[in-house]
């Protein structure tokens, strides 16, 4: 899938648990754990918004694109 995931960085680089941030946000920790890793078929901004603002990072910093149909780097 070309869109990854990185809210298991974020939570590293914070030190800080899944059930913390769940309990934080207001989420279930088995969905917040579905988001987490790369299941999850849509995110509402909502809970993007929270996730940014309890973590103090970007949407850009959880979600990455990754082009899968772009030729390899060869240098």
């Amino acid at each position: 899938m070309p869109i990854v995931v990185n809210l298991d960085v974020m939570l590293a680089r914070r030190k800080m648990k899944v059930g913390d941030l769940a309990d934080r946000i207001g989420i279930t920790i088995t969905n917040l754990s579905i988001l987490k890793t790369g299941r999850a078929r849509a995110i509402r901004f909502s809970t993007l918004e929270a996730i940014c603002r309890e973590l103090g990072c970007q949407p850009g910093d959880i979600l990455e694109f990754i082009d899968e149909g772009a030729p390899a780097d060869l240098d």
